[in-house]
């Protein structure tokens, strides 16, 4: 596919359709569709997809990629990732020609006052995932109209019913991947060869930060691995509104 002009939009976000609109008219749309009209709504300016260049990002990052490798990426870099993920998210950028990924950390201000030991995530993981991921991305959000997102329907619990697109209470939100299936991710993958996260082959079939993150077992749900042993599905950034 060829990249796709941006779109350059002074609306405001009042002045944008609704989501319950755009969801009606991209509920079937293919994934570079759905990246194609968010980008015709709002603008490359105004567009932003986040991505945790986690196992199963290299397909939406690919897809977004195609479509136009300059939309602004948002990575949280939350100082718990893997070293691995670190050099993936590297690789990944080289790979595909990402032109504008910005990696975004917690504010020091907020670490030494709420997290001065770094053991945060045991005694409170909703607390350290506020700090270190859901304030950061709000403010990276700030200058945007609508994001792009790589939740799945068939991950299940929370995500088994989302939309194409929703509103998140401050922004449009673009799921252009809520009707994949596993067997469309794979084909993507192997398709376009791309590179895999190096965790996958060591048993990791969802990474996050490295003391919430654990080895699915065969036959597990592929984010069972998250948070194990915790009622705590989300991090959070999929349920907080991003104002």
């Amino acid at each position: 596919m060829n990249a796709i002009a941006p779109q350059v939009s002074s609306r405001s976000v009042s002045a944008l359709p609704s989501a319950e609109k755009l969801d009606h008219a991209l509920r079937v749309a293919s994934p570079a569709e759905i990246i194609a009209a968010a980008l015709k709504t709002v603008g490359r300016e105004k567009l932003a997809l986040v991505s945790s260049f986690g196992t199963e990002s290299a397909t939406l990052l690919k897809v977004m990629a195609d479509v136009d490798p300059a939309i602004p990426v948002i990575f949280l870099d939350t100082g718990w990732l893997f070293e691995e993920t670190l050099a993936y998210r590297d690789t990944l950028i080289a790979t595909l020609g990402l032109k504008d990924v910005r990696s975004i950390k917690p504010a020091e201000e907020t670490l030494s006052r709420d997290d001065p030991e770094r053991d945060l995530w045991f005694s409170d993981p909703d607390a350290c995932c506020r700090i270190r991921k859901i304030e950061p991305l709000t403010r990276a959000l700030k200058p945007f109209n609508a994001w792009l997102n790589g939740r799945k329907r068939f991950q299940g619990s929370s995500r088994a019913d989302i939309p194409v697109v929703e509103d998140d209470g401050a922004r449009l939100k673009f799921n252009p991947f809520a009707n994949v299936s596993r067997e469309e991710l794979e084909a993507i993958f192997v398709r376009a060869k791309l590179p895999r996260h190096p965790l996958v082959e060591s048993g990791f079939l969802s990474v996050g930060c490295m003391p919430c993150t654990s080895r699915s077992a065969e036959g597990e749900d592929a984010r069972a691995g998250r948070w194990r042993g915790r009622a705590k599905t989300e991090c959070g950034i999929h349920t907080k509104k991003t104002s």
